[in-house]
C-alpha cells in the first residue's frame, strides 16, 4: 500500500467515532493552521446541536495558529492514540481498543517522516489536569496536527458536558 492510500485509512480508523475528526491532504491543501481550522468549521458543524449557545472559539487560521505548539512526533504518537481512544469530556472512558490506536498513530508518524513537524493545542493531559487552547468553540478540544513528507494530518476530538 502506497502512503497517499495508508495514511487516509489510518487516519479514518482512528477518528471513526463520534466526535473525532480526522483529516489528511496533500501539501498544496494549505498550512496546518488552515487545515486545522477547515477541520475545526467542519466539526462545529458537524456537533453545532452540542454546542453552548454563544460560545466563541477562533475564527481564523492565525488564531488557530496561536493555539497551536510544536511537538515532538513521540508525543504526536501518545497524543494522537489519546484522542482517539479517550474521552476529553470523561476521562478513562475508552472508546475504542488503545492497542490500535496506538499501532496507528505510530504509523502515521512513521509515514509522515523523521522530518515531520507536530502540533498540538494540548499542553497537559496529567492525571486530574486537562490544559489546552481552544481551536474550535466547544467547550473541550484537542487536536494533532502534523505535516511531512507531501502530507498534512489533523486528527481533532470535540466534546460537551
Amino acid at each position: 500500500m502506497d502512503i497517499a492510500s495508508e495514511l487516509p485509512a489510518l487516519i479514518r480508523s482512528l477518528s471513526r467515532r463520534e466526535g473525532v475528526f480526522g483529516r489528511v491532504v496533500d501539501k498544496a491543501g494549505g498550512s496546518v493552521p488552515e487545515l486545522v481550522h477547515h477541520v475545526a468549521a467542519e466539526a462545529e458543524h458537524a456537533w453545532r446541536h452540542h454546542a453552548v449557545k454563544g460560545a466563541v472559539g477562533p475564527d481564523t487560521p492565525a488564531e488557530v495558529e496561536g493555539a497551536l505548539a510544536q511537538i515532538d512526533g513521540e508525543r504526536a504518537v501518545d497524543l494522537l492514540a489519546y484522542l482517539a481512544t479517550d474521552d476529553l469530556v470523561f476521562p478513562g472512558t475508552q472508546r475504542r481498543d488503545s492497542t490500535h490506536a496506538h499501532r496507528a498513530a505510530e504509523r502515521v508518524v512513521r509515514l509522515l517522516g523523521y522530518q515531520s513537524v507536530w502540533y498540538s493545542n494540548i499542553s497537559d493531559l496529567s492525571p486530574g489536569v486537562r490544559a489546552w487552547d481552544p481551536v474550535t468553540r466547544h467547550t473541550f478540544d484537542g487536536v494533532v496536527a502534523g505535516t511531512g513528507g507531501c502530507f498534512t494530518v489533523v486528527l481533532l476530538q470535540v466534546g460537551e458536558d
